[in-house]
């Protein structure tokens, strides 16, 4: 039996998912963070996570947006092969939907007309939309505001089968490294791996849409990826965080502790030196283990933060 949709539903549905989406983090997203409070024993970072930590239950309690960058709205549809959308288009129900989310919740509109020439479309408009169909009558929509602080460290690559694991593994932590700090920690890393150059991609969109705290279904994923099973796991998931790197500054005056600021007697100018933690981040990355990003004089935990709103119809 087919069932009939109105797409002014799904603008209703895109509306209020785009509002919650940038006010309220998911309770599995506020378990990480607090867990990663619980473990740091950095006083700057513990004092990062006590900020982020305030931040959200603020946003939560006054409803209002959780980071000044609202992102561009990303819509996943899946869609049921026995609905029959009525009463319009269905992408301009969806951008309907934001336009009016973005202008009701105050949220930022940052969405350019064109890419070369910019200028802002004003209302944050049009959405990512993507679509699948699955079995059922059933809609779901899935919504993920996405900031380009994170969008824009994004890469891809081609290999050949001869690159195996170990190059996939070993581009993920070129990737990783490279981004730094750039993307705004804590954050997801998604990988998406098969397909075409556009379905993996996709992949790795969709990756962020796991629950942290889901595991693995692959029953060979311990064997590929270090031994055992880990929260959340498998490559279209890694666990959050990243280390990247860690910089130490000296200075012909004083020099500080990476751990404990601490002063300590410098002798000539030396130029800042660049150590690469590799190693241990491709150790944590593929066996679950917290993540460290290390910083000047710091620590700051290294955790998975999708912002992602899901409705059925």
């Amino acid at each position: 039996m087919i069932r009939e949709v109105n797409v002014s539903q799904l603008t209703d549905v895109v509306e209020r998912l785009c509002i919650e989406a940038n006010e309220h983090l998911p309770s599995d997203v506020k378990c990480a963070i607090e867990h990663c409070r619980a473990c740091e024993d950095g006083e700057i970072a513990q004092g990062v996570l006590d900020n982020i930590i305030e931040n959200y239950k603020i946003a939560d309690a006054e409803n209002v947006p959780i980071c000044q960058d609202t992102g561009m709205a990303c819509v996943f549809l899946e869609i049921g092969q026995d609905v029959h959308l009525t009463g319009g288009d269905l992408a301009e129900a969806i951008d309907e939907g934001v336009r009016r989310g973005y202008d009701k919740g105050y949220l930022r509109k940052s969405v350019v007309k064109d890419p070369v020439r910019r200028g802002n479309t004003g209302d944050n408009t049009p959405a990512m939309l993507y679509t699948e169909i699955v079995p059922g009558d059933q809609i779901k929509v899935t919504v993920g505001p996405k900031g380009f602080g994170s969008e824009n460290m994004s890469m891809i690559r081609m290999f050949k089968p001869s690159a195996g694991l170990q190059g996939i593994k070993d581009f993920i932590l070129e990737v990783v490294e490279t981004a730094g700090p750039n993307p705004c920690p804590p954050m997801v890393v998604g990988v998406g791996i098969g397909g075409t150059f556009d379905k993996c991609a996709l992949l790795a969109k969709k990756a962020l849409m796991r629950p942290l705290d889901s595991e693995n279904p692959d029953p060979d994923g311990e064997k590929t990826f270090g031994g055992r099973k880990r929260k959340p796991g498998g490559l279209s998931r890694l666990p959050g965080g990243w280390t990247g790197q860690r910089h130490r500054k000296t200075d012909p005056v004083r020099s500080h502790s990476a751990r404990d600021g601490l002063p300590e007697p410098s002798g000539e100018r030396k130029a800042p030196v660049r150590e690469s933690r590799i190693p241990a981040l491709s150790e944590r990355l593929f066996t679950g283990r917290p993540l460290w990003m290390a910083s000047e004089r710091s620590r700051i935990s290294g955790l998975s933060v999708p912002v992602l709103h899901t409705c059925k119809l």
